[in-house]
């Protein structure tokens, strides 16, 4: 295995979030511009509107799974920069569109493009890193990635008001060159040239073969679909909870930051407490309490209206305070035994999360039409599975050492 957990500094962090980041700022900044998006082709209805949001991340689960071996085989860089090309090609598309179709293809475009910088930042931190240490650098990195969902719709909103929704657009392409041109410059090819896969379709099959001998990373990688899968239906169902049922159009982005926020603290908190408790023990109780907080919503307001936006945030802030300790174990914990196949590896957990995920977020953000009930059911089953897989496979790994030994 070819990573060594050398001593990080800040520049890294700082990239490695960037490169994240921009997906972020691609799905939060055009929050706020739905509904004038639709208007100027022709999509009136909401909830076909917030494909403009789910669909992005099908494109960033189908493309990693090709980005990622492709940088096994030919290092990391040349397959970022092949994926910011494409994301400019997306972003064309959508500025074009005449209508709903073409745009939720151009924004499938960019999430394709935008799952190369995406998922080879995590190659990278796990070329580098490994166990407890790992997770500390991706909470640490996390919790700069934040930092984006926290201004992006405001920034957005600000875009648009000053000039059109289309401004948005340029915005992102703007940050994605400036982001692509200091990754150049300053990032260090990881993969060494000893440890790069000649590239063939055996990549997949082998990769996936590998990839499914490892108990924990299949569960892990289960349990981050059906969390990022419930997270996703209050991302895309956002703006029609708060500026239609709350009528609350210029507080959302405010709103929305605020939420972010709560996620930011405790992804920075977890890199802090992670290497005293280890990534397991504190993803177990997040877990338990994400699922706690659900199901205490769903009872409390079963076929009850709406309640008061401050008893909403408070029950969101809370839930997502939980978030911030899951995402980035949950990736830690599945990547920890498949340092070896880290592309192919990090491309299959993505799209296998990302496959989960969207389906869920399309079929709840259904029913949240009138009522936010529906969400909060919908956090309470995917923590419920997500709470009775990380079970089953604790137990196993438990029982398998207790035979051993």
């Amino acid at each position: 295995m070819q990573n060594k957990n050398v001593k990080p500094n800040f520049e890294f962090i700082a990239l490695m979030a960037s490169l994240m980041s921009i997906v972020a700022l691609a799905l939060d900044a055009l929050l706020p511009a739905l509904s004038q998006v639709g208007e100027t082709i022709n999509s009136f209805d909401a909830t076909e509107n917030q494909m403009l949001i789910t669909m992005i991340f099908l494109g960033l689960g189908i493309g990693q799974l090709f980005f990622g071996p492709l940088s096994d085989s030919y290092g990391r860089k040349p397959i970022v920069y092949a994926g910011f090309i494409l994301f400019a090609l997306g972003s064309a598309v959508c500025l074009l569109a005449p209508n709903l179709t073409v745009m939720i293809v151009g924004r499938m475009i960019q999430g394709v493009g935008l799952s190369a910088p995406r998922s080879i930042a995590i190659s990278i931190i796990r070329d580098t890193y490994k166990g407890d240490y790992m997770a500390r650098i991706m909470s640490f990195v996390t919790a700069f990635f934040i930092l984006v969902p926290v201004i992006a719709p405001a920034t957005g909103m600000w875009i648009m008001d000053a000039f059109n929704w289309q401004a948005i657009f340029y915005v992102q392409l703007f940050f994605a060159v400036i982001i692509c041109i200091w990754f150049w410059k300053r990032q260090p090819e990881t993969l060494k040239p000893i440890y790069k896969i000649p590239f063939s379709l055996k990549v997949f099959k082998n990769g996936t073969l590998e990839f499914i001998k490892h108990r924990e990373t299949v569960a892990f990688t289960f349990t981050s679909g059906f969390i990022t899968g419930a997270f996703l239906v209050y991302l895309s169902g956002s703006q029609q909870v708060f500026e239609e049922q709350y009528g609350l159009v210029e507080s959302f982005p405010y709103i929305f930051a605020g939420l972010a926020v709560s996620i930011g603290l405790s992804t920075l908190l977890n890199g802090t407490l992670v290497m005293r408790f280890g990534m397991r023990r504190l993803a177990l109780m997040a877990l338990t309490a994400f699922c706690a907080i659900a199901v205490l919503y769903v009872f409390l307001f079963w076929n009850q209206p709406n309640p008061s936006v401050f008893v909403l945030v408070s029950f969101l802030s809370l839930q997502f305070f939980c978030l911030g300790f899951l995402w980035g174990n949950f990736r830690s914990i599945a990547m920890e035994p498949i340092g070896h196949i880290a592309g192919i590896g990090a491309a299959i957990n993505g799209f296998v999360s990302t496959v989960i995920a969207v389906p869920i977020a399309s079929f709840i953000s259904q029913y949240v039409i009138d009522s936010v009930w529906p969400m909060f059911l919908g956090l309470a089953i995917c923590g419920l599975i997500s709470l009775a897989i990380m079970l089953a496979v604790t137990k196993k790994k438990v029982a398998a050492r207790f035979s051993r030994g």
